[in-house]
């Protein structure tokens, strides 16, 4: 693996560690404060039923847990690159 492809896949590593973390603290903070979305936004979609705070804290976590999967496959990658 050359230099470039080592910092392609570094860049890739970290974006999708930062991706994990924000949505994992928003799925964390969604349930403690479910009006952070209306708050922030102004969006009101199902007018404080909490149904829709229900998916977005449901989609939040498959994106957390999918973007942690891809990061320990990179990183697993990056080792076997530097060992390489």
């Amino acid at each position: 693996m050359d230099i470039n492809s080592k910092r392609k896949l570094q860049r890739r590593l970290w974006l999708r560690t930062f991706i994990g973390a924000v949505t994992g603290v928003l799925s964390v903070v969604t349930p403690i404060w479910p009006d952070w979305i209306e708050a922030v936004s102004g969006w009101d979609p199902d007018q404080h039923d909490g149904s829709a705070e229900w998916m977005i804290v449901t989609a939040l976590l498959i994106v957390t847990v999918t973007m942690l999967a891809m990061v320990a496959r990179e990183w697993q990658q990056l080792k076997v690159a530097k060992a390489s």
